[in-house]
């Protein structure tokens, strides 16, 4: 069974710096692209970073300069390091990734998993 399991949420000052984690475990081939995602109460969820399998990037327009997203294929792992962290970041944030996994000897597929969500806060 293929879990993403999230870490690195937490409370932090205005000005501040976390850095989010987001391991891939189970019987998978390999990890395609991935992402970050949001949602604040009252809100919709809305994509805040993504990675391709190339290491190709896309930010939301808010968080450019200030949040790097990577990605560690041999750990299957990827980060969201968030600097200069603002209240209108505080959110629960939840990882996404387009993974690989064996339906057979000869058979893949590619199916999207969801991480269980962290809580960022950012507040004095």
């Amino acid at each position: 069974q293929v879990q993403l399991v999230e870490s690195g949420g937490g409370l932090v000052q205005p000005g501040g710096s976390l850095r989010l984690s987001c391991v891939v475990s189970g019987n998978i081939i390999s990890v395609n692209a991935g992402g970050w995602y949001r949602q604040a109460p009252g809100n919709q969820r809305e994509l805040v970073a993504t990675i391709t399998s190339g290491y190709r990037t896309n930010y939301l327009d808010s968080v450019k300069g200030r949040f790097t997203i990577v990605r560690n294929n041999a750990d299957k792992t990827m980060y969201l390091q968030m600097d200069d962290l603002k209240p209108e970041d505080t959110a629960v944030y939840y990882c996404n990734a387009d993974v690989i996994v064996p339906l057979s000897s000869d058979l893949v597929e590619t199916k999207a998993y969801w991480g269980q969500g962290t809580q960022v806060t950012v507040s004095s």
